[in-house]
């Protein structure tokens, strides 16, 4: 049966699994647990007092009335999943859904509500943008944003609690690889990711992840302390600078502040103990800390090898503390390290298309650590600023060597032939400020200035020397914002802004106007329209590679390039087909420009970057290259309700560069087409307080482009020479895969077991990964991703 037929089956097998039917209340044990929060006005950041939270369709009722401080408590709430109704005189109802009790831990809740603009008296349409559960934190967004909670990286199937891999689910978004987390969206490099934490634009928050890179094999960050965050593809607001084609927009939550709870969990991330609390029982202030070990460093320890064992840890913390009754302190710092080593004596030369190099050896060494503090003052209830300052650290090392053999393939001598030493440091600070003059209008203003410091060694030794980069110093790039929201009643809503920036290195700067326009065309639908420009930094190591000079010495050809641009722009629909399932399509074209090129004719774009994860290693660059993504995104999703849910998504799009050859191309990433099926049912077992879950996920997309081999060439020089000519011009074979996750929740009093499997590629399809040249078989070595993989999943939260 072919991956197409099999998709097609399965997803009928979903329908039938999955059918939208009722889901009867089921009778609650006696374990309960506490529902707590404060309840904001989203503009403002003031408490509603005296805001009314309700849980829907439990007997006797619970309910109860916000404090002073916005804050409400809800004691003896039945274990499972549930809905909150929160109702306040002057503003839009929110409706909550899947609120998981679970109890091991506490549920503390941020809820935000926005001002009406028609008086009571008056005649209202009946749809309520609160009660939207797509709604992002940042309402300045239009389109091309979709927020996401904790729950969905550990309910999808293959999401392995990493965000970013859950986000390959969404319309517009494809994997690199299944080996790691970059994104592919919309056609564009996963350079152009911008990764922000808390406000802070960060580094690369991946364990083994280089210096240009936007992803990893394993992600820095914990899933288990994450709070509702956004993920932005297209035409986003002003704030956002320095990005060209996505955004992760994430925060964290804050520690329980009424009391201690721990974790202990044990999955792909590796071994995790985590705590939270108040640091006393008359404080409001709280932490929250968290640490990771590789799993793979601990089998390791007891004497289990594999080859190439990838060793990592992290370290997250979190500390907030209430400064009087209008002000916040809070802290935080995310850290980790990775090493891996790949040894020429591990690859096994005994399979004809061996993929690897069994004459040489690659050892990697990476740190990534950040840290930040913020203050935010509520000046009145309409006004609100904030300042963060922030530091990171980003090292990446680099030792290869040549492995000379004797007649009988015995090891003679491993001679060094690369060596690179990357430190990357950066000290920012932002400064934020919103101001709500009415229901109707709303403006934030800020700036961020980065002070960037980096030394950086890049030199082959052997067999020719040649030093590739040598410099250190440091620079800076700002950028200045402004945003307007304007409401010209309840159906018609403007966002519109203007972002600033400048890069001191050699001047490059930008001014960028965005905008957006929605219209709720009746009650359950909604048009939207947004246009952008964009741009972004080149990867800091492509400004300072050296270029040798005909007599004999270096220069920094690359100096002078300056910002990569993009147009953007979106068209979308939005229907509520039910109270739980809604349709979105989008449509969208990006015009790049500005793109480094070489400049004597070739193929080669800095939109191309990222294909192979490796530094980019071009000199004589000149920013004259341009490129186009095009496209339709369609998403069909259930939310969870009734014990179950399911996501379809599928994009069709075309992604194409220029070199400064003038000859388009396909981009790498343009594999035409990308589908997705998610579902999932979860059964209440034993008294109704314990869980059993089931989860799909199918996806498929086009094959990636890649440039052929030289042969001929190959042969002659015993080194991969490929058609530059025909760039990008041959597809792989489509890619398929199929993953199931089951999983059981056990409450107990005041304790919670979770255990789960996730069983990756069920069909172990061989998808391909990538291919090389092996000189000593003269053919093209073919590796596969990851064949089928079971992972087991344990976590206990009390």
């Amino acid at each position: 049966m072919s991956p197409q037929s099999l998709f097609l089956c399965l997803l009928l097998l979903v329908a039938g699994i999955f059918p939208i039917t009722g889901h009867g209340q089921t009778p609650p044990g006696t374990v309960t647990q506490t529902v707590r929060g404060t309840v904001l006005d989203a503009a403002a950041n003031a408490p509603v007092i005296g805001a009314t939270v309700v849980v829907v369709g439990v007997t006797p009722a619970l309910g109860v009335s916000t404090d002073a401080e916005g804050r409400f408590r809800l004691p003896g709430v039945p274990l499972g999943r549930l809905q909150l109704r929160i109702t306040s005189v002057g503003y839009e109802d929110l409706v909550r859904s899947e609120v998981l009790v679970t109890a091991g831990k506490e549920v503390v809740l941020d809820l935000r509500l926005n001002e009406r603009l028609t008086r009571l008296d008056e005649v209202q349409v009946t749809y309520r943008r609160a009660d939207d559960i797509r709604v992002t934190n940042n309402e300045m967004a239009t389109v091309s944003a979709r927020p996401f909670s904790p729950l969905d990286a550990n309910r999808y199937a293959g999401s392995l609690g990493d965000p970013a891999r859950m986000a390959q689910n969404f319309a517009g978004v494809s994997s690199a690889n299944d080996s790691r987390n970059d994104l592919v969206v919309r056609g564009n490099s996963p350079a152009s990711l911008l990764w922000r934490l808390e406000g802070v634009n960060i580094p690369n928050p991946n364990h083994f992840g280089s210096l240009g890179t936007t992803g990893g094999p394993v992600s820095l960050l914990n899933n288990n302390l994450l709070a509702k965050s956004d993920f932005l593809t297209g035409a986003f607001p002003a704030e956002y600078a320095n990005a060209l084609g996505s955004v992760f927009d994430l925060r964290l939550r804050k520690g329980n502040d009424e009391k201690p709870e721990f974790l202990g969990q044990v999955g792909f991330n590796g071994l995790e103990l985590g705590a939270e609390g108040p640091f006393s029982p008359k404080s409001k202030a709280s932490y929250l800390v968290n640490y990771r070990y590789s799993l793979f460093s601990l089998l390791k320890a007891v004497g289990y090898q594999i080859a190439g064992t990838p060793n990592y840890q992290d370290f997250t913390a979190k500390v907030d503390v209430p400064v009087g009754s209008r002000g916040s302190f809070s802290a935080w710092t995310l850290g980790g390290r990775s090493n891996i080593a790949f040894l020429g004596r591990d690859v096994d030369t005994t399979k004809a298309d061996v993929y690897g190099d069994e004459a040489h050896n690659t050892r990697v060494r990476y740190f990534t650590g950040i840290a930040a503090a913020s203050y935010e003052q509520r000046f009145t209830d309409r006004t609100v600023g904030k300042v963060t300052l922030s530091a990171s650290r980003t090292t990446s090392a680099f030792q290869g060597d040549s492995i000379l053999f004797d007649g009988a393939r015995a090891v003679r001598a491993e001679i060094p032939n690369n060596a690179s030493d990357y430190t990357q440091d950066k000290l920012s600070a932002n400064v934020a400020l919103t101001h709500k003059f009415s229901a109707r209008n709303q403006v934030s203003t800020g700036f961020i200035v980065d002070l960037l410091q980096y030394r950086y060694h890049d030199a082959q030794t052997f067999p020719t020397p040649l030093v590739r980069r040598e410099a250190s110093g440091n620079t800076a790039f700002a950028q200045a914002y402004g945003q307007w929201k304007h409401r010209f009643n309840d159906r018609l809503t403007l966002s519109a802004g203007l972002s600033a920036s400048r890069f001191a290195l050699n001047g490059s700067s930008a001014v960028e106007p965005r905008a957006g326009l929605r219209y709720q065309l009746t009650p359950g639908s909604s048009l939207s329209a947004a246009y952008g420009l964009h741009s972004s930094l080149q990867p800091l190591l492509t400004y300072f590679y050296q270029s040798p000079q005909l007599d004999g010495s270096y220069g920094l050809t690359n100096q002078g390039l300056g910002l990569t641009r993009a147009q953007h722009y979106v068209l979308a629909y939005d229907r509520q087909l039910s109270e739980n399932l809604h349709l979105r399509v989008e449509g969208y074209y990006q015009a790049l420009f500005d793109a480094p090129v070489e400049r004597t004719a070739s193929a080669y774009s800095g939109l191309t970057q990222g294909a192979d994860f490796g530094d980019p290693n071009r000199g004589n660059l000149v920013g004259r290259g341009t490129g186009r993504n095009y496209g339709v995104e369609l998403t069909l999703e259930r939310a969870f309700a009734q014990g179950y849910y399911f996501l379809l998504t599928t994009s069709l799009f075309e992604s194409k560069y220029t070199g400064s050859d003038g000859i388009e191309r396909n981009t790498p990433f343009n594999t035409h087409y990308v589908a997705n099926a998610l579902a999932g049912r979860e059964f209440r077992v034993g008294h109704g307080t314990n869980t059993l879950t089931l989860s799909l996920k199918l996806a498929t997309t086009g094959g990636k482009y890649t440039t052929p081999l030289d042969l001929a060439a190959s042969s002659q020089q015993h080194i991969a020479r490929y058609r530059s000519d025909q760039a990008f011009s041959q597809q792989q074979a489509a890619y398929f895969r199929a993953d199931v996750k089951i999983g059981y929740k056990l409450n107990r009093a005041h304790l919670t077991h979770e255990i789960a499997l996730d069983m990756q590629n069920i069909t172990n399809h061989q998808n391909v990964f990538a291919q090389a040249y092996n000189p000593r078989t003269n053919r093209l070595g073919t590796a596969c991703q990851q064949g089928f993989l079971p992972i087991p999943f344990y976590r206990l939260t009390f």
